[in-house]
């Protein structure tokens, strides 16, 4: 029996069911990143990105305090992230209109979009710290679809008890204003402790010490690794690093250990 050749009805239906699957695979991805890990906290697909940027943008404008004051974000990096949606949402609305607006030009205009606002957030380890602070609440890791810390490992089993243990650290100056710095517990190994993930460090550089740790003028950073280098520059030198330390878990917050004695350092 001859094969049919296609009629033009039957390449236009072709072409629609080429759509409709690749549209649902679409969906089907952004899906399941809604449940992946921390590598697609901000999401990779232009639909789920819309709805990430105006969400967020709306979030870090409200509250009293400003929700960004109150996690740590600059107010140079929110009116980064504003400007992302501004620019976004006209484009997105052409986007929106399938028959007229959605050309790849302006698919190409989204995805830049995405990435500068991707990239600002690797630079910058925006939802890192966010995740870090110690004023980080449940609504704001759902907001940003912070569902993991910073590199939460597997294999490591989290207890529900806050961590006891203090880090004993270890600073040597590299000059330049840097610091090698290496954190260890009672062991001699540089390691984090069970039930972290992380080492959180509050520091001020000047003249004065602060009183304590939640003195005003601190500022908050965290390390996934227990050596490090804390890079302060060379300005800073013949000024006064004060330090603390402490254990930190970005998943849990709430079981984070006790601040450490302060350290206080010549920079060089």
């Amino acid at each position: 029996m001859p094969r049919l050749k296609p009629t033009f009805s039957d390449k236009g239906l072709r072409i629609r069911r080429q759509r409709t699957i690749r549209d649902l695979k679409e969906k089907f991805n952004l899906k399941k990143m809604n449940v992946m890990a921390d590598g697609s906290r901000i999401p990779r697909g232009i639909d789920g990105f819309n709805l990430y940027i105006i969400t967020t943008c709306a979030f870090l404008q409200a509250g009293m305090p400003v929700n960004a004051d109150r996690l740590g974000i600059l107010p140079e990096e929110a009116a980064k992230w504003q400007k992302f949606l501004v620019e976004w949402t006209p484009l997105y609305a052409k986007y929106s209109d399938k028959k007229n607006g959605r050309t790849t030009a302006v698919k190409d205009q989204l995805l830049d979009i995405m990435d500068q606002c991707i990239g600002l957030d690797q630079t910058n380890r925006i939802l890192d710290r966010i995740a870090a602070s110690p004023n980080v609440t449940i609504v704001d890791m759902e907001t940003f679809n912070i569902k993991k810390g910073v590199l939460q490992k597997g294999t490591r089993t989290i207890s529900n008890t806050p961590i006891s243990e203090i880090v004993n650290a270890a600073l040597q100056s590299l000059g330049g204003g840097s610091f090698a710095v290496k954190c260890h517990n009672s062991t001699s190994r540089a390691s984090i402790t069970d039930g972290a993930d992380s080492v959180q460090y509050a520091y001020l550089i000047g003249t004065t010490p602060p009183e304590s740790v939640v003195a005003t003028g601190l500022t908050k950073d965290l390390s996934t690794k227990a050596s490090f280098t804390l890079a302060l520059g060379p300005e800073n030198s013949a000024k006064y690093l004060y330090i603390y330390f402490r254990w930190y878990n970005t998943k849990h917050p709430e079981l984070a250990g006790p601040w450490s004695g302060l350290q206080t350092v010549l920079i060089v």
